[in-house]
């Protein structure tokens, strides 16, 4: 059981983002709102979450003047390593609960994290699939490239879960650190397939294709929000999340993602 409580849903808070900061002044949490995009506000999130953030950061920005999101994505493990070693972070998303939970025990959480998404795996094949892959079996073939994330990343741990459920063993030619790179090694053609999520090949377009397979519904990942400790801009802090758990719910859905589990 994963030691991370969760708050689930919580929506209404997304009202917050109709009554935009001051253009100068006071932002309510001991420093200023400058005419420049002076005020930051930093967020450190999962690689699968790139494309969604980036939509929800206009979003922020257009209804806080003056204030400029810092959007910092990777593998939630090393996003984790960072902040645990003193990077300036004030919100941490990450893909799974058991980085998360690093977190938590290291004290560095404000609050309890919020579960905002939900995401599974899918096979990513170059264009046109030249080495035929039709589903979770053929990757476990000798003659198969493939490429997955290192397992204490969460697709890596996700694809391992994945495996083993279904007693595959996988010898994967590459292991990256985040899903952006198994997905840039299958676009490139030098892998004949990668395990991504869903949301990554929905992502990239015609640049890859996608093969379902009914084992991705036995490992679902739950992807947390939080506060980090310490931060200089907590009121802002906590407004992105309201956004993420609010209105940027549609954006998540609208992208691929599941809905918070109930």
């Amino acid at each position: 059981m994963n030691t991370t409580r969760l708050r689930l849903g919580a929506t209404g808070a997304a009202v917050l983002l109709a009554l935009p900061l001051a253009a100068c002044g006071d932002d309510g949490d001991g420093g200023s709102v400058g005419k420049d995009g002076d005020q930051t506000v930093t967020v450190f999130a999962a690689a699968s979450l790139a494309k969604t953030f980036e939509e929800l950061e206009d979003r922020f920005e257009d209804a806080h003047p003056g204030v400029d999101v810092k959007l910092s994505f990777g593998g939630s493990s090393d996003l984790v390593a960072q902040i645990t070693e003193g990077a300036e972070a004030d919100v941490f998303a990450s893909a799974d609960t058991a980085n998360m939970d690093k977190l938590v025990a290291a004290k560095l959480t404000s609050g309890d994290p919020s579960e905002f998404a939900t995401n599974t795996l899918m096979i990513a094949v170059p264009p046109g699939n030249p080495a035929k892959i039709t589903g979770l079996a053929d990757l476990a073939k000798k003659d198969a490239k493939l490429v997955l994330c290192q397992p204490e990343v969460p697709c890596g741990s996700a694809a391992l879960k994945v495996a083993d459920a279904a007693g595959l063993t996988f010898a994967p030619v590459s292991e990256e650190e985040s899903v952006s790179g198994v997905l840039t090694k299958v676009e490139d053609g030098e892998a004949d397939a990668g395990l991504v999520y869903v949301t990554d090949v929905s992502a990239a377009g015609d640049d890859v294709e996608g093969i379902d397979f009914p084992e991705a519904a036995d490992v679902v990942n739950h992807y947390p929000i939080v506060a980090v400790e310490g931060s200089e801009h907590a009121d802002l802090a906590q407004q992105w999340i309201d956004l993420v758990l609010g209105e940027g719910q549609k954006v998540l859905q609208d992208a691929g993602f599941g809905a918070p589990s109930s």
